[in-house]
Order: structure tokens, then sequence, then C-alpha cells
């Protein structure tokens, strides 16, 4: 159901010569689908930001008033050219992302538009440099995070999966997707009902998720250890995020070669696509809101997890 457009994403992503521009042309043919691209320069190198639109009937940019999902293919970059040949582990986020935006665009034309829109953001670079990470080495970046979530955490999202493969640890010991707590204005919610049994459903499995710490969902660049970029589009926002986690039961370093698995990919298409029209539909809610009012006036207000703290430092341990 999903395979297909997840194989044309790998087919495409899998290039020493993909662009922005590249992407967005896969697009081209869906005339309700909005692709722009901006190529933003960082200090090792540049990358393009990639923000693709999907508009619903009830959607807000055409005055509804249904809530508007948000999907964000996390990672450092697609490859890690000239040191690694190939398409690496850490692109899954942006395959997925972008298999996502194909899979709806296509069941617009087939007379299946959703009710609400969905904007999807990710961003390619076939030529990312890599840096030094426990247990295995992490792909780096052209630009910043700061610099990431201003381009991949766009306002009229009201909700966000943010895709990340999170491969590179000892905590998920597990082959396929996990899902973690939402996250939402520095509070680690519980994991949502709605969300795992989505999972259920769209896996046949029973629902994995994955364990964080409060450390994930601060900034990056404050000296403090993070599992990986996955829940970093939670400091940019008061809408609530899940990181939707690509996961191996062994340790595969993001830089790694080879290690992206079609399959796995298509599941966390398939949950995207599930999410996107329950969000829709109002049958699927990332949190429970009573309960962070509740939580919230008991005890007060965690934004100051959403920013660098009282005191910064130049060291960066992700």
């Amino acid at each position: 159901m999903v395979l297909k457009q997840t194989l044309v994403a790998i087919d495409a992503l899998d290039n020493a010569y993909v662009t922005g521009k590249a992407v967005a042309d896969l697009f081209k043919e869906y005339p309700n689908v909005e692709a722009t691209v901006e190529t933003v320069e960082g200090e090792k190198g540049s990358t393009d930001f990639i923000k693709i639109v999907i508009p619903g009937s009830q959607g807000k940019l055409g005055g509804g008033d249904v809530p508007t999902l948000g999907v964000i293919g996390r990672l450092g970059g697609i490859g890690a050219r000239p040191s690694r040949i190939g398409l690496v582990s850490d692109a899954d986020g942006a395959v997925a992302a972008v298999a996502t935006a194909l899979k709806l665009a296509d069941m617009q034309v087939k007379g299946d538009t959703l009710l609400g829109d969905v904007i999807v953001s990710t961003h390619i670079c076939p030529d990312a440099p890599t840096r030094p990470h426990e247990p295995v080495d992490f792909m780096d970046s052209p630009v910043d995070i700061l610099t990431m979530n201003k381009h991949e955490v766009i306002v009229e999202m009201d909700c966000i999966i943010s895709i990340d493969t999170t491969k590179g640890n000892r905590v998920i010991n597990h082959k396929g997707i996990a899902i973690s707590p939402t996250v939402k204005e520095g509070y680690i919610l519980r994991v949502s009902e709605d969300l795992l049994r989505i999972k259920e459903m769209t896996t046949g499995k029973f629902p994995v998720t994955f364990p964080i710490t409060s450390q994930d969902i601060t900034p990056y660049g404050n000296d403090l250890y993070h599992i990986n970029s996955i829940l970093q589009p939670s400091v940019a926002t008061d809408a609530p995020v899940v990181g939707l986690a690509i996961t191996a039961q062994s340790i595969v370093p993001g830089c790694g070669t080879g290690a992206s698995h079609e399959t796995d990919i298509a599941d966390a298409v398939r949950f995207s696509i599930e999410v996107a029209k329950e969000v829709g539909s109002d049958t699927c809610q990332f949190y429970d809101k009573d309960e962070f009012t509740r939580i919230t006036d008991l005890y007060g207000s965690m934004k100051m997890l959403q920013t660098m703290g009282k005191s910064t430092s130049p060291l960066v341990k992700e």
C-alpha cells in the first residue's frame, strides 16, 4: 500500500547528485500539492530544506478549522560522501517523510482527500559530515539544529510526528518502528493511547515505545547527552510532538550504509498516513488536554527545558 512510494523515495534520494529541487519535482504531477525548496548555507556546507503541503478539504489553509498534522523527517544528512558511498542509515527519516507526502498526494488524485492539511518537511544533503558519538558515530549536519527547526517546524503544525533513524543506542532493541511519549512545552507526557492503537493496527504487532529523558527534550548545544535529534522539534513549538523512531535490534551507526530497510520505513509511512487520517477526523489525540491543564496548574511551566537554560556551553554532547 505504501511500499511503492517508499521505494520511489529511496530511489530518488540514493543519488550523489540529488537536490531538493529533484525531490520537489516528484510532486509536479499533483496539482493541489505545493512543494517548495530553500537552500541554506552552514559552516559545514549546504542543504536543501523542502516543505510539502498537502491541503485537506476542510483544512485551515482553505479557511476550515480541522487541525494540521506536521510530519518532519529529522536527520543530519542522507549521505556522508566522500567518506561513505551511498544512502546512510540516517536518511530513513527523510525517506519516510517524502514517501508519506507522495502517498498522501496520490490518495488525493484518486479521490481520497483528507479533511485536514498535512505539512511535510525535511532536508536533502547527500554529502553531510560525520561526528563522534557514543556508542557509535553520528551523522552531523551542514547547519545547526536551530536552523533546522526554523525551516522544518512550521507554525501551522498543530501536532507533529518527528521521524528519525534511532539505531545508534542500547535502549531500543527492536527492529521496526517505535514511538515516544508525547512531549509538549517541556513536559514528557504519557504515551498516547490513540497512537498506540494506530501502531498496533498498522504493524499488526504489539506496540513498541522507547524511553526518553529530560535531556533528550532540551536543545542541542547545552553539553547534555541526547539519544539523537528526534525530539528536537519540541524545543521550537508549543504543539505536541511525538518521536517516530525507525529502529534496529543491533547498534547501527547513523553514517552506516546498506542499513536502511524498506519495510521498516514503510511501517513508519503507513503509521503516519493513518495518524493523518485520524487527526483530521478528531479520533486521534496526541495528549489529554484536561490532564495537561491539571499538571501545569499543579507544577507550573516547564518551558525552561525548551531553552538553553541558565548557562550555555560551547561543547556539544549529543
